[in-house]
């Protein structure tokens, strides 16, 4: 018997591929990490809102209202912090989202009580 400690490549890769992520979100600049997050929080509405292909299949406006006001609360919070020239097109997004989403309501909510309006402010077409 050898009394070499046997290895587990996959752990040694595990452990590799670990250390490799932490290196490279480490280097990734915040502003980067926060329009990310933003896109695909719009993305995720605009397909609840029936915005995508496929449409009223994918609505669901329960879980754009979720999305929406998470996607209003990182701007909200975000946008001092990543400037202006990152902030301004989110909050177009944004807007063009709240908007949609009153269009795709059979009842619309009143002013300021649409989705992430507790952080934007009522939103009007």
């Amino acid at each position: 018997m050898s009394s070499e400690p046997t290895q587990n490549p996959a752990a040694d890769d595990d452990a590799i591929g670990f250390d490799d992520l932490t290196r490279d979100i480490a280097e990734v600049p915040a502003v980067e990490v926060i329009t990310t997050v933003a896109v695909h929080l719009m993305s995720a509405a605009a397909v609840k809102c029936g915005l995508a292909e496929g449409g009223e299949k994918d609505k669901d406006l329960d879980e754009a209202r979720k999305l929406i006001t998470a996607l209003a609360g990182l701007v909200t919070a975000g946008a001092p912090e990543i400037s202006n020239f990152h902030a301004a097109p989110l909050r177009d997004g944004l807007r063009s989202l709240q908007l949609a989403f009153r269009e795709a309501s059979l009842v619309p909510d009143a002013p300021g009580a649409g989705p992430g309006e507790k952080f934007t402010g009522p939103v009007y077409s």
